[in-house]
């Protein structure tokens, strides 16, 4: 059995850790990790964990957990992570960052875009970028995986077989996404109040979204160049979902043809990416509890331009399913081990 720890189990994204660990065959969660519920019941924080999880919650002790646990899952805020991994802590046992602190590898642009100081930047080169679809065979080997957030996960599967195959311009790419609120996090915050949310819809973080920079970077890999892309995210009033609508111009010789065969080269044995037959699209209801990604395009001939689509659950896919398929592949587990969840409907 691996031995799992989880520093911030309570909050969204630690508590889907834990839902979908509990149902995994290889994995025993050993620490409930949690800096506002210390010795308070687990099962009190979420009920719907009652008589599944005795354990209380503990503190945030890396350094102990370290020594307990085969593998570290930090669903923490940014910066957390970085003040507390070690050498010492790398040497023991692995780590899954589900924060940004690692996900970027120019401390400059980090401390740039999250406006702190980053705590470790020597571990930037060695941590993995964990979008599994992407990355899979560095992240066997890896012992420090940035396990890539919710915006950027939908963004960038959906956008780099075009990237990658040359079909579309990178320049021209824009991409406008929808999130549940469940993606600002479990934290008390005014904007995300029910009648804050509730019957609208909103722009948020316009021309200065911190995911920007990480799907810049990777599409980048993509295309083999440094390239600067429009991303506008928004909330909807839905607990979850992402649904990332992406425009790029293409380029000549580039057909609907030609843009199937470039997803199906890159995706076409991958089991958690579905690419819908021409004439679907994705929609958030039926990726809800899974690890699915739906991609479907269409092309608009009169622009000469591709819309291409995403969506994700972004607790899942986006956030703890990703972090659970890292941690598979870690341990030399078949990558869909635990993460065979049907979608919920409705």
């Amino acid at each position: 059995m691996i031995r799992v720890g989880i520093i911030g189990s309570t909050g969204y994204a630690g508590q889907e850790l834990v839902r979908i660990l509990l149902q995994h065959p290889q994995a025993q969660i050993v620490w409930y990790g949690s800096r506002s519920y210390i010795d308070e019941k687990y099962a009190d924080v979420y009920r719907n964990m009652f008589r599944l999880v005795d354990e209380k919650c503990m503190a945030e002790d890396m350094d102990q957990l370290s020594s307990e646990a085969d593998v570290i899952f930090t669903a923490t805020p940014q910066g957390l992570c970085a003040s507390l991994v070690n050498v010492d802590i790398l040497s023991k046992t692995k780590v899954i960052d589900l924060s940004a602190d690692f996900r970027l590898k120019d401390v400059n642009i980090y401390e740039k875009w999250y406006g702190i100081e980053h705590k470790a930047p020597q571990f930037l080169g060695e941590a993995v970028y964990g979008l599994c679809e992407i990355n899979r065979e560095d992240i066997r080997g890896a012992r420090l995986v940035a396990n890539p957030g919710c915006y950027t996960t939908c963004s960038i599967l959906t956008l780099y077989p075009l990237v990658k195959a040359g079909l579309i311009d990178p320049d021209s790419i824009i991409i406008d996404a929808k999130s549940g609120t469940s993606g600002a996090g479990r934290g008390a915050k005014l904007p995300n109040l029910f009648c804050e949310v509730n019957e609208s819809i909103k722009a948020y973080s316009v021309a200065g979204h911190r995911h920007t920079p990480e799907i810049e970077e990777q599409l980048g890999y993509a295309a083999g160049r440094s390239l600067a892309l429009t991303f506008t995210p928004h909330l909807v009033p839905m607990n979850r979902g992402i649904l990332a609508t992406c425009y790029a111009k293409l380029n000549n010789g580039a057909d609907a043809e030609a843009v199937r065969a470039a997803y199906e080269a890159c995706f076409a044995d991958e089991y958690f990416i579905r690419l819908l037959p021409e004439g679907s699209l994705p929609e958030t209801r039926w990726t809800e509890g899974s690890n699915f990604v739906d991609i479907g395009f269409k092309i608009d001939a009169r622009t000469n331009r591709i819309v291409a689509i995403g969506a994700i659950d972004n607790l899942v896919k986006g956030a703890a399913g990703q972090a659970v398929q890292n941690m598979n592949l870690m341990f030399g587990l078949e990558e869909n081990e635990g993460l065979k969840l049907v979608p919920l409907f409705p």
